[in-house]
């Protein structure tokens, strides 16, 4: 099973994750602030579909996602992670 590591960043709501499983994305970054401006990124739309996520910045080698102040990262991160493994082992 694919895994990814959770980093922390200077602002609190938002974490990266970093995988050596191989790429997120195959070539330049994709970066959303809604699930709309998501719909036509399945990686993307996935993650807004996590109650409280509220951007997403996608990398050949990290994602980045960033929840709503008011949402703890215990609601959120098992999500994300579980995400990103499943489209790192369908990739």
């Amino acid at each position: 099973m694919a895994t990814t590591q959770a980093e922390s960043t200077p602002n609190p709501n938002s974490l990266k994750f970093t995988t050596d499983d191989g790429p997120f994305l195959s070539g330049g970054v994709a970066a959303y602030a809604s699930a709309d401006e998501a719909a036509e990124d399945p990686l993307a739309r996935r993650l807004f579909d996590v109650s409280g996520v509220d951007d997403v910045f996608i990398t050949p080698q990290f994602v980045t996602v960033s929840k709503a102040p008011a949402v703890d990262w215990g609601s959120v991160k098992p999500d994300v992670e579980a995400i990103l493994a499943e489209h790192l082992e369908a990739a």
